[in-house]
């Protein structure tokens, strides 16, 4: 196991470094800077003291190897955007209202797809069980902004119940989260009622029957337990989407998230918010698939992690 993790550290590392190399080629090889002409017409002595100011006018090679010496010792720069603060800074200030829509959207997902995706399961066939298909699926299809742009018609607008958006009261929570819980519980509700499904053709559950076993106590105990095992790989994949925010759903709601940067960095092209951002996103992804890996050998003690050997007597 420790030889795993370490393995698996060091390929996340390697990846982070690939990460960042392509970003930080990549948003410099688009036409343009954050400070081009079309956006700020100023004198060429002026624009070379600012891209003096920001290091801009060194080599690509040499700017990248500043970032990476800053960015060891905690420094990941002066956001463009709002040069009297830091893109750490930011990211403290945004990524917790961000966070505060995400966890209870992957609480509520989670639960509503379980329940969903169960009963699809154990009624397969009947009403119940082509409601909850056709759910998901339109759950898995249509856009969050135009499921958030309909909450706002019908719970804001008709029924005037709740705000159009804004920070600062658990009554802003309830529509961010609902429009962002929706793709995600329609996945995991797809997702328990295929494995729910397979479970239930297994021999183990006919043997359970025919013990005579309560059917409480075989849906519980044989089916949904042994379905939801492979749910781990569909479920913690989720999480750093949700973590890092949705762009459409935090601004159609004003929302002051980290998902809102996401876009005004990309279209102002801030650098140091760009890199910041892709630095996170790659190390929460990075984590995840390994605390997927690591939690799945462990709720199912068939699977072996690579390079484990298995002795036989």
């Amino acid at each position: 196991m420790v030889r795993y993790i370490a393995a698996r550290l060091l390929s996340l590392l390697f990846s982070i470094v690939v990460v960042s190399i392509l970003t930080f080629v990549l948003m410099h090889s688009v036409p343009g800077g954050p400070f081009a002409f079309e956006k700020q017409p100023l004198p060429d002595f002026a624009m070379q003291n600012i891209l003096r100011k920001y290091g801009l006018d060194r080599p690509l090679w040499e700017q990248y190897l500043n970032w990476v010496r800053a960015m060891l010792q905690g420094d990941f720069g002066i956001p463009f955007q709002s040069p009297t603060e830091t893109v750490t800074g930011v990211i403290a200030r945004a990524w917790p209202v961000t966070i505060q829509v995400g966890v209870p959207t992957v609480i509520l997902a989670f639960s509503l797809g379980t329940l969903l995706g169960t009963l699809a399961a154990l009624h397969q066939n009947s009403w119940l069980d082509n409601l909850v298909t056709f759910i998901a699926t339109l759950g898995m299809t249509v856009p969050n902004f135009v499921l958030a742009i309909w909450l706002v018609l019908i719970f804001s607008v008709k029924l005037g119940w709740l705000p159009t958006g804004g920070w600062g009261e658990p009554k802003h929570l309830i529509m961010p989260v609902i429009a962002y819980a929706i793709a995600p519980t329609a996945v995991i509700a797809r997702a328990v009622r295929t494995n729910m499904l397979e479970v239930i053709r297994s021999d183990f559950v006919r043997l359970a029957r025919v013990r005579g076993l309560p059917e409480r106590l075989v849906v519980w105990r044989y089916i949904l337990r042994n379905a939801l095992i492979p749910l781990v790989t569909v479920l913690l994949p989720l999480i750093p989407d949700l973590l890092t925010g949705s762009i459409f759903v935090e601004t159609a709601f004003a929302v002051p998230g980290i998902g809102r940067f996401f876009t005004t960095s990309a279209l102002q092209r801030d650098y140091p918010m760009i890199m910041a951002m892709m630095m996170l996103v790659a190390v929460l992804w990075g984590l995840t698939y390994l605390f997927t890996d690591i939690l799945y050998t462990l709720i199912d003690p068939r699977v072996r992690l690579a390079g484990e050997h298995t002795t036989r007597g």
